[in-house]
């Protein structure tokens, strides 16, 4: 199956802003420059370029673009467990395509409401809208936690507890500046540093 260049939540979107900067350029010539900028933005964001994941066995991958905010052990309290925590932090300009950061079956799957502040901050992770995803591995369980942004206000998520998910594997979709937090057993080793941009897909973010 070929791989979307676009990703398919940004179809309709992308439909939309293109016909207004048409429509407006034919009403208002180049009074439709920013109609034409809005088309442009929409459609860098809504990317989607297919990613190859790397062949170790040991590897855990990054599940989104962005830049690491967080590497620290702290307690995973969708599992009730001590764990080592990364996350990514996408802003408006990465790919928001969220893809599995290794290979297992999802055992639990929990949504929580919450607020918009600025998926940068720590807080995000217990204040913000949410989606957590409880994956069992043959190395151990993985906790992969969808986090919606400032700007952000959708979480997409098209998988539920039974499915089974390879690396690399996309799973859902976050709109417009978010979050992707992994917690992993304490074992596992961080492969990455605070401030450093990672490829969803492609960047190792620990072995195990």
């Amino acid at each position: 199956m070929t791989h979307p260049l676009i990703a398919r939540e940004g179809w309709l979107v992308l439909l939309a802003a293109f016909a207004a900067a048409l429509i407006a350029t034919w009403l208002i010539g180049w009074w439709s420059i920013p109609f034409w900028i809005w088309a442009a933005f929409a459609l860098q964001f809504f990317r989607d370029p297919a990613r190859v994941p790397p062949p170790d066995a040991d590897a855990v991958i990054a599940p989104a673009d962005g830049r690491i905010v967080v590497v620290e052990k702290v307690r995973d309290e969708y599992l009730d467990r001590e764990a080592l925590k990364i996350s990514v932090f996408m802003n408006v300009f990465n790919v928001h395509s969220n893809k599995s950061p290794v290979d297992g079956e999802i055992k639990g799957h929990w949504y929580t409401a919450g607020s918009f502040v600025n998926a940068d901050l720590d807080k995000a992770s217990t204040e913000n809208e949410r989606n957590a995803l409880h994956i069992a591995t043959a190395r151990g369980d993985v906790t992969c936690v969808q986090i919606a942004g400032l700007i952000a206000r959708r979480i997409l998520c098209y998988v539920k507890a039974g499915d089974a998910l390879a690396r690399g594997q996309r799973y859902g979709f976050i709109r417009f500046g978010s979050r992707v937090d992994v917690y992993l057993p304490t074992t596992a080793r961080a492969e990455v540093s605070i401030g450093q941009k990672v490829t969803g897909g492609r960047t190792i973010l620990a072995r195990w």
